[in-house]
């Protein structure tokens, strides 16, 4: 409770980045898939992952400080290590261990503390995407009245989901979020379509 007390403090200290405006729109989402490994578990630890606790409406400049400001400070305060390493699992989704890692630990903490300043729930949703390099990676999505913006643990700036580089193969459902939807966008997408 004081981490999250001290990182709530943190956010609130930040001052407000320049309101940047950015043309976007939602990532298309077909037929359900079943989810991730390691997602069922994170679910069942931390109930806030799969809760749909809807809240006010999102404005886009307020939205993406507060985004902006998540992104930057979880970015700076854990170390990225396999999971391996944190908790001797080869496939371990959870918060991170002693302020240390992989993407599915950034996203995670990510959503807990934009959900713990009263972001939305269901305008969060986590993404399995590839890299630009070909790598599995997984991200959180923010669904603003604008689009869908991505925050990465491999990037500084939180940017619309097409500017990313990255190709989505699988999104949590913002309606359901137990569910995961096939979300094939991006540069490799076609790659994953069947003819």
């Amino acid at each position: 409770m004081r981490r999250i007390m001290a990182i709530l403090g943190f956010v609130v200290s930040i001052p407000a980045l320049s309101s940047q405006s950015f043309a976007g729109s939602e990532i298309p989402a077909s037929r359900s898939i079943a989810a991730p490994i390691g997602f069922s578990s994170a679910c069942a630890r931390y109930g806030w992952v799969c809760r749909n606790n809807s809240g006010g409406r999102v404005g886009d400049g307020e939205a993406l400080r507060a985004l902006q400001q998540v992104n930057r400070y979880v970015n700076s305060r854990v170390t990225p290590v396999e999971d391996r390493t944190t908790t001797g699992r080869s496939e371990y989704w959870s918060l991170p261990v002693n302020n240390r890692g992989d993407c599915e630990d950034y996203a995670l903490l990510k959503m807990k503390t934009l959900i713990d300043v009263g972001f939305p729930a269901n305008k969060l949703a986590l993404s399995v995407v590839l890299d630009r390099r070909g790598g599995n990676h997984l991200v959180l999505l923010a669904r603003l009245p604008s689009g869908d913006y991505v925050l990465d643990n491999l990037s500084g700036s939180v940017k619309p989901w097409h500017r990313t580089g990255y190709t989505f193969l699988a999104s949590q459902n913002f309606k359901r979020k137990g569910s995961w939807q096939v979300t094939l966008a991006g540069p490799r997408a076609s790659q994953f379509i069947k003819s």
